[in-house]
């Protein structure tokens, strides 16, 4: 029995980060399994179903908008956190565990991990992993499934949000058009987020202008 680790959600400007952890024979696991960005949302969604249906246990920890913008944390240690959380749900009886690691020094991510999770665990973090550790990519899977679900919940509360990442228009839209309309950022904005910065100045900007 092994266990694989990863998240989804550490870059977009909008909404939650979510980790998976997924306990299972890697036999035992659906054929097509791979990196969640390597698959479209419909085959995401029917190999997350199968997966949780296959695995001896699964775990999704979320990391809430509150949460990121908290100026006593920081991206890594967020991601440490919710690996840890996800792991901590399914590391029973030291089963062999491998995350994707989610800072550059993955041997320092791995230790941080296990340092948070009171179990023997052996435990190895790697960059890449989804890529070619079939539990990890699994885990990206329920992970990004996760994540989907919730920007699909902040469509149904906002209007169009896009993907939720800096670099998608759609999502740079919403935001200027909120602040426009409301004179502040949405309650699903990662205000500590850079993007963040640059709508609310340009709406300063712009309403300098009208004077």
């Amino acid at each position: 029995m092994r266990v694989g680790v990863d998240e989804a959600g550490k870059g977009p400007v909008l909404g939650s980060m979510f980790a998976a952890a997924v306990r299972a024979e890697p036999e035992a696991l659906p054929a097509g399994v791979a990196d969640s960005k390597t698959l479209p949302p419909a085959r995401r969604e029917t190999l997350a179903a199968e997966i949780r249906e296959r695995a001896a246990a699964v775990a999704v920890a979320e990391v809430p908008v509150e949460r990121i913008d908290d100026p006593e944390t920081d991206m890594n240690g967020l991601t440490v956190e919710a690996h840890a959380r996800a792991l901590a749900d399914v590391a029973h009886d030291g089963p062999a565990v491998t995350l994707d690691a989610g800072e550059v020094d993955a041997e320092r991510f791995g230790r941080r991990v296990a340092d948070r999770v009171d179990a023997d665990l052996d435990l190895t973090a790697r960059h890449r992993a989804d890529a070619d550790d079939s539990l990890v990519a699994a885990a990206s899977i329920v992970a990004k499934v996760a994540r989907d679900a919730h920007v699909d919940e902040l469509a149904d509360r906002f209007g169009d949000v896009g993907s939720g990442y800096p670099s998608d228009p759609a999502t740079r839209a919403f935001l200027r058009a909120y602040v426009d309309e409301h004179g502040s950022l949405p309650a699903c904005a990662r205000a500590s987020w850079q993007t963040c910065d640059d709508v609310l100045a340009a709406a300063e900007q712009a309403a300098i202008g009208e004077f």
